[in-house]
């Protein structure tokens, strides 16, 4: 059996799969829904439990303790062990000696419309699975060892698989594809598997983490969060992209993919360009970029919070190699997002434009929500004076020097009203588009044009940091002031610790000349991550993750924070010492 190497994770947490793939190995077969056994789970057409594993011997299941590392997953038992690799983005290969193992459809009935059918092919005299869930097909194919199926061209309600038989060694190989493959014909043996998904992983981390070291304790596993969230081109998915989830939160959304975008810039420019156009690929007729994309739909009910100037500002410090025709590209569909807000969500006669609902933010349902859904507030001004002065500056990188004077203009006019309209003289507030009234809440939400950093007047980023400090737990910035009376622990944007919050604060602290508070909330949010994981976020008092637990937005947070930390600092890979 194969000695596995590598960061051990928890499948109740973190998916086993494998960059590319569509589908994992997970017990999450439904949002907040862990199963009593591990399931083969694809994100082709939804979230959708295919096939069931269950660990058997002398014909009953039995218990078997699961582990995980990037290349092997293993259940391990008393009296023997099954251990299951990738072997490309879509086949794998499992095999156990002393443990048997039953592969199972994981919906036990078949409807014309719903569940698994199962058959024997006669061309090949493999086991195949069609589901209507994925419409995709599964195939077993038995290398060695003895096999038995139940069920073959069953229809109605009952079980349908095979069982591996666990009194001798035997191995199979799974695939997931469209209608027709030729005849599985394995070209590697198990052991060889492993160590080439060990070796492409390795890759990887060598890519995105070169700097990491037993300081930064968490990199290798924010990279496998990352590297095993990735799909391969399908569907409406049109770029190698990285989901932010393989548990129920299988999406691309319009602003998660530019912190994934980040994360991946200085090692793997290819790979974080397409994470940052991806969204640009489904930009509708408005200039509207859609609120999320998966393999089988794109929404556009909401949008999302327009950091594109932001995320592309740094992207293009990191990505010298963007030439001429790809920022010419760019700037347009920029623009035509730009101008999406300055047209269609800008009430006539009005400088600031508006979210329609917290949706629209990012932040669903905070705070700043609660008197009303239409809002004028001051991180979306700050998102769009960043983004009109990058288009500005790539206007004039293109020559195009009348289109610079005018975003810039554009630009100032936004900063100007938004100081004039939401700015106090001590705190920002929302503000309605229709009335004119205005209100504040303890969201952090509020807080959010800290992003400016130097672009604020001094007096004014001083403020905002103060506010910042109220919100800081023992982890990081709570969403909500821990001592607000709407304060909830999971309370999705009204309470917990979030990565974008973090990351944009920060960034805007730090910019503004906070260097220490910006400082002390990276290293509260990094030794979070070493705590907790990658979940989508966390408890701000107790430090716990919440929701999703295998969130490629935060792992991607903790990667730009730490790579950062160590920048700063110096160190290097295998220097140990300080803090």
């Amino acid at each position: 059996m194969t000695v596995p190497i590598g960061p051990v994770f928890s499948v109740q947490d973190i998916p086993f799969s494998y960059a590319g793939s569509w589908f994992g190995i997970s017990p999450v077969v439904a949002e907040k829904t862990h199963a009593e056994h591990l399931h083969l789970v694809s994100h082709q057409s939804g979230l959708h439990a295919v096939l069931r594993f269950v660990p058997m011997r002398a014909g009953a299941p039995v218990e078997a303790v699961v582990s995980a590392t990037p290349a092997l997953l293993t259940w391990d038992g008393t009296e023997g062990r099954i251990e299951l690799a990738y072997e490309s983005a879509d086949t794998v290969r499992l095999r156990g000696q002393g443990l048997g193992a039953a592969i199972r459809a994981a919906h036990a009935t078949l409807t014309p419309f719903s569940g698994t059918y199962f058959y024997r092919d006669p061309v090949d005299d493999a086991y195949v699975f069609t589901d209507y869930g994925t419409g995709r097909r599964y195939r077993v194919t038995v290398l060695t060892g003895r096999v038995t199926a139940v069920g073959a061209e069953a229809l109605g309600t009952g079980e349908r698989g095979v069982t591996a038989d666990g009194d001798q060694p035997w191995e199979l190989a799974i695939e997931e594809f469209d209608s027709a493959r030729p005849s599985y014909r394995p070209g590697r043996t198990f052991d060889e598997v492993v160590k080439a998904a060990e070796g492409e992983f390795t890759a990887f981390v060598e890519a995105v983490a070169p700097w990491r070291s037993a300081r930064t304790p968490a990199a290798e596993l924010a990279a496998y969060v990352l590297w095993s969230a990735s799909v391969r081109p399908a569907g409406f998915v049109t770029r190698p992209a990285v989901l932010m989830s393989k548990h129920w939160m299988d999406k691309v959304w319009s602003w998660d993919h530019c912190f994934n975008a980040l994360a991946l810039a200085d090692g793997l420019p290819d790979l974080a360009w397409h994470q940052f156009r991806i969204v640009f690929d489904h930009q509708d007729e408005s200039g509207a970029l859609p609120d999320s994309i998966t393999h089988s739909e794109v929404l556009y009910n909401f949008v999302k919070p327009p950091i594109h100037g932001w995320a592309l500002r740094q992207l293009r410090r990191r990505l010298p190699q963007l030439d001429t025709g790809e920022l010419t590209a760019t700037y347009q569909v920029l623009a035509r997002w730009t101008t999406f807000w300055l047209d269609a969500r800008r009430r006539p006669g009005e400088h600031l434009a508006h979210y329609q609902h917290g949706n629209d933010s990012g932040w669903d349902n905070a705070t700043t929500f609660d008197p009303q859904r239409l809002v004028q507030s001051a991180d979306l001004a700050a998102f769009l004076v960043l983004q009109l002065r990058e288009l500005a500056d790539l206007a004039e990188l293109l020559g195009r020097d009348g289109d610079a004077a005018r975003w810039t203009e554009t630009a100032e006019r936004i900063r100007a009203a938004m100081m004039n309209l939401l700015w106090t003289g001590d705190r920002f507030v929302a503000r309605s588009p229709t009335s004119g009234a205005t209100w504040t809440s303890d969201s952090l939400l509020d807080l959010m044009a800290v992003i400016l950093g130097d672009d604020l007047p001094a007096h004014v980023g001083g403020v905002l940091a103060d506010r910042i400090r109220a919100h800081l737990t023992d982890f990081g910035p709570a969403t909500e002031l821990p001592t607000s009376a709407r304060y909830e622990a999971d309370g999705y944007w009204r309470g917990p610790i979030w990565a974008p919050s973090t990351v944009l604060v920060e960034d805007g602290l730090r910019r503004a000349g906070h260097t220490a508070l910006a400082d002390d909330i990276s290293a509260r949010f990094r030794a979070l991550c070493e705590r907790s994981g990658f979940a989508e976020n966390f408890d701000a008092r107790t430090g716990a993750g919440l929701r999703d637990r295998a969130y490629t937005w935060t792992a991607s947070a903790y990667l730009m924070l730490a790579a950062a930390h160590v920048a700063r600092s110096g160190t290097a890979v295998g220097d140990d010492g300080g803090s």
